[in-house]
């Protein structure tokens, strides 16, 4: 019988795109507590380096580079390196996302292609360099993020949950296309999480609260919490996992609208 610990994931190369601050800290940190070399990836060179500092500080091993999700040859570039370094690619996560909250009537062209650009193509451009890689060499784990915005919206939300909601059928179609290779891929979709992207809505105290109130839980996640998910998916205790959207909400998508009747 094999007795490894299924959730841990010693001996793997981890891409963490994201891991300057937030959930993308949060899921590198936790990757390199498992055992995986983890290669912290973000825009913010100071906080991808300091988050793989802190990796190292802990024991684990790490390294940084500056990436912009939103130039292919970047992307494919810094995936191909890891791999030629360390001879192998199990896991890619990507985490960046932006949100331009506004009516859709009010949505500038700019506004429209910072959002798409990011979240999309972004996210296109990650699965098509981590795929291409683990494809051939026959193994890997892709995660990206989608959202509760992919099934629930509300007023400004139209072009974040349209994004939202097309990564989910991005990571369907990877999976189809990439298992027969021994390639999974999946999806978290969070809930409302503590993070400097949330921050303008921590500052507005009665929209905090609203969004805590629309949970079973009642309050918001923290990074850490979105994390652990996302390490089961990359592990071999979610072996038969792909093509999945794993939502951790606290319940949001499943209590949404919720009325309380008299006497139950």
């Amino acid at each position: 019988m094999d007795e490894r610990d299924p959730f841990r994931l010693d001996g793997r190369v981890a891409a963490v795109v994201g891991a300057a601050s937030g959930i993308g800290e949060a899921v590198a940190l936790a990757c390199a507590r498992q055992g995986a070399r983890v290669a912290c990836l973000d825009r913010d060179a100071d906080g991808a380096a300091a988050v793989a500092s802190r990796i190292a500080a802990d024991g684990g091993l790490s390294e940084s580079q500056v990436l912009d999700v939103r130039d292919a040859e970047a992307v494919r570039g810094a995936f191909e390196a890891l791999h030629s370094r360390h001879g192998r690619l199990d896991i890619a996560v990507s985490t960046p996302a932006v949100n331009v909250r506004k009516r859709l009537l009010d949505y500038s062209e700019d506004e429209l292609d910072r959002v798409l650009t990011l979240n999309l193509k972004g996210s296109v451009h990650v699965l098509q360099a981590a795929g291409r890689i683990m494809t051939a060499q026959g193994s890997g784990t892709i995660v990206l993020f989608s959202s509760i915005r992919s099934q629930a919206v509300e007023p400004g939300q139209s072009v974040y949950a349209a994004t939202k909601a097309g990564i989910v059928q991005l990571v369907r179609t990877a999976a189809a296309e990439f298992g027969a290779a021994g390639v999974r891929v999946n999806a978290i979709a969070p809930g409302v999480v503590d993070t400097p992207l949330t921050a303008p809505i921590k500052a507005r105290p009665d929209w905090y609260a609203a969004y805590a109130r629309k949970n079973a839980l009642g309050r918001w996640a923290r990074p850490e919490e979105i994390a652990g998910p996302t390490v089961f998916l990359c592990s071999d205790a979610a072996s038969y996992v792909t093509g999945s959207v794993l939502f951790v909400d606290a319940g949001w998508t499943a209590i949404d609208g919720r009325f309380q009747p008299p006497g139950i």
